[in-house]
């Protein structure tokens, strides 16, 4: 029986880490994409007309 209990929580484990890892890399590609972005605003905000 602890045995099982042992090998669930390895599998539970390895999962939330690997889910973290990519929760990390989709935070940094959207941050980037969001700072590149505002950069393009920036640059030609003097093209706007209200």
């Amino acid at each position: 029986m602890n045995e099982k209990i042992y090998k669930t929580m390895g599998r539970v484990g390895g999962g939330n880490i690997a889910m973290g890892a990519v929760l990390v890399v989709v935070g940094v590609a959207t941050g980037v994409l969001m700072i590149v972005s505002g950069a393009g605003l920036l640059k030609r905000r003097g093209e706007i007309m209200f």
